[in-house]
Parts: structure tokens; C-alpha cells; sequence
């Protein structure tokens, strides 16, 4: 940086969005349609035409560089395998507050190696696991409201 070069990262990631994003916001047809030709885009003619740039924009990004895709993929590479999990961990996520795992009922347990094991067949028991619950007041459930 001291020599006025740019880092590697602003050169081949966030150059090219600023300048997407300038050409869209300024409406320059020449270089929106050399961005998207470059980049194997089809962007529909109805967002190409609307007075609003974002939606030009977000149209053009959505298929670029989708959201889903790159959270999706994030997830895949850096969370740990389930079938990685070491047995405690399991014991800790079967357990509720101050309770230990041996005092839950027998077929809890039995529940333990079917966990680890992950395994998709017919005859695996399903197990869900509900990591957050949020407080709502007994008057907003539904079978509680006035009809």
C-alpha cells in the first residue's frame, strides 16, 4: 500500500463490485450490458427498465453472486460434520438445564448411538433438535384466540 498499489482483494473482489455498482447507479447501458454479457447473466427486461437502480442492481447480483449459494456453501465448509461429534457433546444437546444424561429415561438414551450415527434409513428414528424457543405470551397461541 505504501507504493499506491491496492491489496490483492480490493483488486479482484471489491473493484469489480464498486464499479458494478456505479455503472448501475449512473446508468450506463454500455457498461451494464458488458458486465452482464461477461458474466453470462440474464437479466429480465422488466427489472432492466425499472426507475428504481436497486432493483437493477439487486437483480443483477442475485444472479451473480446468490446469497443462498455462498451462505449454503459457507456452512458445508466451516460446521464440523455431524458424524464428528464426540459423545459427550451429544450427552450435553440430549440434556436439559442441571439434569445429567443417566437420568434420562432408558429409550432417551438409546437415542444416543442413533444420533451419532446420523444415518438416513427408513428405520433410523428421527430426531429434532430445537436450538432456540422464544417466550410468547399464552394469549397470542392460537388455539387461545376469540374467533
Amino acid at each position: 500500500q505504501s507504493k499506491g498499489k491496492k491489496p490483492l482483494f480490493v483488486q479482484l473482489v471489491l473493484d469489480n463490485i464498486w464499479s458494478l455498482y456505479e455503472a448501475v447507479m449512473k446508468r450506463d447501458k454500455e457498461k451494464i450490458e458488458k458486465i452482464i454479457t461477461s458474466l453470462g447473466l440474464r437479466i429480465g427486461a422488466r427489472e432492466s427498465r425499472h426507475a428504481d437502480p436497486k432493483v437493477h442492481l439487486n437483480a443483477i447480483c442475485s444472479q451473480w453472486l446468490p446469497i443462498s449459494d455462498a451462505v449454503l456453501s459457507m456452512v458445508c465448509n466451516k460446521i464440523p460434520s455431524p458424524l464428528d461429534i464426540p459423545a459427550e457433546r451429544v450427552e450435553k444437546l440430549m440434556c436439559v438445564g442441571a439434569r445429567t444424561f443417566d437420568s434420562l429415561p432408558p429409550e432417551t438414551q438409546e437415542l444416543k448411538s442413533a444420533f451419532m450415527k446420523c444415518s438416513s434409513e427408513g428405520t433410523a428414528p428421527v430426531i429434532v433438535f430445537v436450538s432456540k424457543m422464544f417466550p410468547v405470551d399464552a394469549k397470542a397461541l392460537p388455539q387461545n384466540k376469540p374467533r
